[in-house]
């Protein structure tokens, strides 16, 4: 019975055999062509035409929607503000994952539990983070203005006040991203020989030294994923932070290149210009990985 059922599903001629995993494929195929290749293409489209919120009136304008934003301060601000966003965000996540991990990877008591606390912020959403820093930074109510009013005697209004309401969403950013980075390097560490470290002691190298000459290099391929993955974050899903916790401002303050999107067509109908927008930070997005992955790979340790 089993030799028929292949049979019946494969055929007897080796070009069915050839199709079959491509028939397996077809519902993998149309998800990514209905959410992602067709929403991109419809962007794509719109971004060379001004549309009427009433009526959908489509009228070309060719380029003239991108020319206006380089000419926007608003849009020129936020792309200032995305880079010192997401360049701020993924270095001190990055470095500050890795040493957290050196110190999770020790044999002490207690770091299986450790590994586990340090593992709960990647448990929740942007939306439920974004809340609850924003739940704990509250002037009135917040637990940080509570301990600085006792430890230090200040209070701050952490999400209306520059340039606290930067620091506030660099912070939450990182500690929401900071597990899944360490969770990475914990892994690679497993993987760095014993024999080497060993070495290394014998030749009298310093713990500062082992940790940047050797196990840095070693780990450099996770590296190289987190800080893609970080850049990704950092920009695309930065969204829910930011709306939940400042919603951009004070005034567009902490408004970043997706916020400046979401304004722009959701919130004043600016389908045109905000299409633009999408192929912008499309492109922008390709650049860094296509640079990255040909200048930055060279100084990858593959073991």
């Amino acid at each position: 019975m089993g030799r028929s059922v292949r049979t019946a599903l494969f055929g007897g001629s080796s070009v069915r055999r050839k199709i079959f995993p491509y028939l397996l494929l077809i519902p993998t195929y149309l998800v990514i062509i209905l959410f992602i290749y067709m929403p991109a293409f419809d962007a794509l489209y719109n971004s060379f035409f001004r549309v009427s919120v009433f009526g959908r009136r489509r009228i070309f304008v060719g380029l003239q929607n991108f020319l206006s934003l380089f000419t926007d301060k608003d849009y020129l601000y936020a792309v200032n503000f995305t880079l010192v966003y997401t360049g701020t965000t993924v270095v001190i996540s990055i470095f500050l994952s890795f040493f957290l991990a050196l110190l999770l990877d020790q044999k002490v008591p207690g770091s299986k539990i450790y590994r586990t606390l340090i593992f709960a912020p990647y448990a929740v959403s942007y939306a439920v983070a974004g809340a609850l820093w924003g739940f704990l930074l509250n002037p009135v109510v917040g637990h940080v203005n509570y301990l600085m009013r006792i430890l230090f005697g200040i209070q701050t209004h952490w999400l209306t006040t520059r340039p606290f309401a930067a620091y506030s969403l660099i912070f939450a950013s990182i500690w929401k991203t900071l597990p899944f980075n360490v969770i990475f390097y914990l892994a690679a560490l497993q993987s760095v020989p014993s024999e080497v470290m060993e070495a290394s002691i014998i030749d009298g190298a310093s713990s500062w030294k082992r940790v940047w000459k050797i196990i840095f290099p070693l780990v450099s391929p996770i590296t190289f994923y987190l800080v893609i993955m970080s850049i990704i974050s950092a920009t695309f899903q930065s969204f829910a932070i930011i709306d939940v916790m400042t919603r951009g401002g004070p005034g567009i303050y902490t408004t970043n290149l997706v916020y400046k999107l979401y304004l722009d067509g959701f919130r004043f109908q600016k389908i045109g210009l905000a299409s633009a927008e999408n192929v912008i930070l499309f492109v922008m997005m390709m650049i860094v990985t296509i640079l990255y992955f040909t200048y930055g790979q060279r100084r990858v340790h593959y073991q």
